[in-house]
């Protein structure tokens, strides 16, 4: 296959491209590399996919109003692409900063989305995969599932990602365009997002930081390995047909049981400060994966304490640079 992915040097991009690659897959890849948070580890993630042949990149940003025009001529992929499909993970993430720049998450997640959808209609690519996220639902009943209402965000960064889905929707009515949405639900693992949980408490446990716990500890998330997740988008490829999967693990731990599950994995107790819950946050996060068995053959693999000990690993072999992001 030849695949254009968006958002090439982010956490879970950085690992479908690896994948497609391993694959011998030819994969075109994007990133504008933004300073959401530190741009070493954004590096580090494209230095790994640089040494295959079959893998070429170009700095850009999608929400560009010149993507369409000058994104095709700097991939060098001509007037006629033949790509055989686009994933698009480029994204502004990130619930809680998302109340204070709502304007950087609509320009790259709903901008940035209709720029490839259009490209997409305009080169005639069959495919269209969206990341989309579990912060949809927000205080819905759970589990959640495909079918249920998402009318009632929390967050600008979940409302930028409703929006994303109901444009995907849209091009695929009027133009017969093959797509599917995925709900991630709070992917970690190594080379992890330095905002979410599991790298924050990898970091400061071992370095006897305090960590920040907003709330008590007991709200419960699905925490699903990244490469996990990175198969289950590849699989959506080649998936017949339109709709919405979620992606996650099935099994919610809350915050407290993480904390533990990482103290554990470095033999060090964590430092705790406790902020009041944070408004945008939801209380619990729990994916049904029927329609990603049924419709991709998909399971997660790798269970959370396996997973978390692979981060760690990660961080203790990367530790002379990456302990000190935060």
């Amino acid at each position: 296959m030849r695949v254009l992915v968006t958002g090439c040097a982010g956490f879970i991009a950085s690992r479908v491209c690896a994948l497609l690659l391993e694959a011998g897959h030819r994969v075109y890849g994007v990133d504008n590399l933004n300073d959401a948070y530190d741009v070493r580890l954004k590096n580090w993630r494209l230095q790994q996919l640089t040494i295959h042949e079959n893998f070429d990149y170009e700095e850009l940003d999608i929400s560009e109003s010149s993507f369409l025009d000058t994104g095709i001529d700097q991939l060098k992929l001509g007037k006629s692409p033949g790509l055989d499909g686009v994933i698009n993970l480029a994204a502004r993430a990130g619930v809680r900063y998302s109340t204070v720049d709502p304007w950087t998450y609509y320009s790259t997640n709903v901008i940035g989305t209709l720029n490839l959808l259009e490209f997409c209609r305009k080169y005639d690519v069959p495919k269209f995969v969206l990341a989309s996220t579990s912060s949809v639902y927000g205080n819905g009943d759970v589990p959640f599932h495909e079918q249920q209402r998402t009318d009632f965000v929390l967050s600008p960064y979940a409302a930028s990602k409703k929006a994303a889905e109901v444009l995907v929707s849209t091009y695929s009515s009027l133009y017969s365009l093959n797509t599917c949405i995925l709900r991630y639900f709070t992917v970690y693992g190594p080379a992890g997002r330095p905002d979410m949980s599991v790298f924050r408490f990898i970091r400061a446990i071992y370095e006897g930081d305090a960590i920040t716990l907003y709330g008590d500890g007991s709200q419960k998330r699905d925490f699903t390995y990244v490469d996990d997740v990175a198969k289950g988008t590849i699989l959506a490829l080649g998936q017949k047909g339109t709709g919405i999967i979620n992606l996650g693990n099935d099994n919610p731990t809350s915050v407290n049981d993480l904390i533990a599950i990482v103290e554990r994995c470095l033999g060090k107790q964590a430092i705790i400060d406790k902020e009041a819950p944070h408004p945008a946050d939801v209380d619990s996060t729990w994916a049904r994966i029927d329609t990603a068995k049924s419709q991709l053959g998909w399971t997660p693999k790798v269970g959370l304490s396996d997973g978390v000990a692979i981060a760690a690993e990660w961080y203790l072999a990367n530790r002379d640079w990456a302990n000190s992001i935060g």
